[in-house]
């Protein structure tokens, strides 16, 4: 967008960059307050990228572009602490690294994937597309979000009385791979 839209140079480009790390700080400070990561502010953080990748997409000029960046950078860091979270929260300790390796590994390896196919957007289609290529992946996230808080909404819990939930995922694992850490006597 700076380049090929705003016709910048390199110190307009790296103000951009700036002016979205300014919000990634920000979401940074406001999750290190949090104390108790929902799936709610998840899919809100996923609709708010969208969103905030939609307007980029159509802002007429470099500062409202730069501002709605900072929007975005907030978004981008709420949605992924609060992924990474929510995960290490609600998975048994011995499962933890397994999970978030796997996390990690969907994370960042589907870039290889999703970098092309964004490029190749940008290229045939204009910077402006390839932004509501992002705002499509957040909206996508967002509907999956709020379908399964639907779900769970409905949905009554798979334990019983004076169990946790991680007490069921314990269970599954010693009974299907055993993987659960084995006890001394």
């Amino acid at each position: 967008m700076s380049v090929t839209v705003f016709h910048a140079g390199a110190h307009q480009f790296g103000l951009l960059t700036s002016l979205m790390a300014i919000g990634s700080v920000a979401g940074a400070l406001l999750a290190a307050g949090r104390t108790n990561p929902r799936i709610t502010l998840l899919a809100v953080s996923a609709l708010c990228f969208g969103l905030g990748c939609a307007l980029a997409a159509v802002m007429p000029t470099y500062w409202l572009f730069g501002l709605v960046l900072i929007g975005v950078g907030i978004s981008v860091q709420t949605f992924t602490t609060t992924a990474n979270s929510l995960l290490q929260l609600s998975t048994e300790p011995f499962m933890r690294g397994r999970i978030i390796a796997m996390f990690m590994a969907i994370a960042l390896g589907t870039t290889p994937i999703g970098a092309p196919i964004v490029g190749w957007i940008a290229d045939h289609f204009g910077a402006r597309w390839a932004l509501g290529a992002g705002a499509a992946s957040g909206f996508a996230a967002a509907i999956v979000g709020i379908c399964y808080l639907m779900r769970a909404e409905h949905a009554s819990p798979p334990w019983e009385e004076g169990q946790t939930q991680n007490d069921g995922f314990r269970r599954e694992a010693e009974a299907h791979d055993g993987l659960a850490p084995q006890t001394r006597d």
